[in-house]
């Protein structure tokens, strides 16, 4: 095809597609699947090899925000039966952080719900951030905290975070049907508050809330003009309580497009396969890794993630191989211009879902913690009933795969990591 054949050219030497090949890459076929996997895994193995980041949530302070995120489970009016607690002490957020590590883990992402930080909110994080680095030599954190004011990236800087996320999440011609308590110009400012701050900057999509192929390609190029170290891209998850609940938009083959468009788009900057993997893409997840150089590992913010466990098994299955915390995430051309902390030992955070750190919460699955691959069919079903009433049909609503976090941070049960 040559579409593909012009974009791995592109994709290869760094250089920007069109807006109409990008969503030429939307508009292929299922039959066209693998071919577009194969050439944007190209892409993704010029600049990252076969290496797979892993990065792990913990969520500080979970629900009761007063943005109106439709997305999100912990926004103003959510009757989603979420965790809810208020900030997490620094020693209960380094146990948290720990079980990740141990797992694989080269970033702690700390996420808190809220528009935005106090002084005596980035008070609070400074000292979770020192008691995490102090128990972990070499950690890499993120922070996700939402808005943020002026001087306070730098403060974040100071007391040793080495990245911020904040999402853009749609394009800014559809913000406005998606939130309307802050701007899509909020976001872009934080985003570049945390860039000028010398923070390595994350910022990502949603994918699935019922947007168009144009408004996709817009904020995909919008990142790129941001020049983020790291894009997560998530997968809207249709949390039961949210405005956005019957949205069930997604098919395994159209997040392997959206993944591919976003490989080709930003052809050297870690693109993350963050909330929704498990929901969305199933049984299809190892071919995502062709596409996408991190993961989250365990388990979302409001949300369970498939085993930590089965993640593991799934990236050395696939052939790839988890980075490790020796290894530098982004290529050597990008650490040479001061690519910020994603230029280390790793790059960015991101897929959140809250309002405040603004993305999108994760991916849920009922696998729980000895759970396989999400997508399977449940064990429940009779073993001599017709295949087709078993196997759920494409675009149908999944909402078995969705299941409210229980343990972890802000509970007394061990994480799933």
């Amino acid at each position: 095809m040559d579409l593909l054949n012009t974009l791995v050219n592109k994709g290869l030497r760094r250089e920007l597609p069109t807006r109409e090949e990008a969503l030429a890459v939307l508009a292929t076929s299922d039959d066209d699947v693998l071919d577009v996997v194969a050439a944007a895994g190209r892409v993704r193995r010029q600049w990252f090899g076969r290496r797979v980041k892993l990065n792990y949530l913990v969520n500080l302070k979970s629900g009761l925000c007063p943005e109106d995120c439709s997305y999100c489970s912990q926004r103003l009016g959510s009757t989603a039966g979420i965790l809810k607690y208020t900030w997490l002490k620094p020693e209960e957020a380094s146990r948290a952080a720990a079980a990740g590590l141990a797992g694989g883990a080269k970033r702690v992402c700390l996420v808190a719900s809220g528009r935005g930080p106090t002084d005596r909110d980035v008070d609070r994080v400074a000292g979770t951030i020192k008691a995490i680095k102090e128990g972990n030599e070499g950690v890499e954190v993120c922070a996700c905290l939402g808005l943020l004011s002026d001087g306070q990236a730098e403060r974040l800087r100071e007391a040793g975070a080495d990245a911020y996320n904040h999402n853009l999440n749609t394009s800014e011609g559809t913000y406005g049907e998606i939130t309307t308590t802050h701007t899509y110009a909020d976001r872009v400012d934080t985003v570049q508050k945390a860039h000028a701050a010398g923070l390595s900057a994350c910022s990502g999509l949603i994918a699935g809330m019922g947007e168009s192929d144009e408004d996709l390609v817009d904020v995909v190029f919008s990142l790129r003009a941001l020049d983020p170290d790291s894009v997560p891209v998530n997968f809207l998850i249709p949390v039961e309580g949210t405005p956005l609940a019957k949205e069930w938009n997604l098919t395994p083959q159209r997040c392997l497009r959206i993944l591919a468009m976003v490989r080709f788009v930003c052809p050297d900057i870690e693109v993350r396969i963050a909330g929704g993997r498990e929901v969305h893409l199933r049984t299809m997840q190892p071919l995502a890794l062709h596409l996408a150089n991190s993961i989250f590992l365990g388990d979302y913010l409001t949300t369970e993630g498939q085993a930590g466990k089965a993640d593991l098994e799934m990236i050395a299955d696939a052939g790839f191989e988890v980075e490790g915390a020796e290894q530098v995430t982004l290529p050597e051309h990008r650490v040479a211009a001061g690519g910020g902390c994603g230029s280390h030992e790793s790059a960015g955070c991101g897929g959140h879902e809250d309002g405040g750190c603004g993305a999108h919460e994760g991916g849920a699955c009922g696998s729980h913690e000895g759970g396989g691959v999400c997508g399977s069919v449940p064990a429940a079903a009779s073993a001599s009933a017709p295949a087709a009433a078993s196997v759920p049909a494409a675009g149908e609503a999944r909402t078995d795969l969705v299941a409210v976090r229980r343990r972890g941070a802000g509970t007394d049960l061990a994480p799933n990591a």
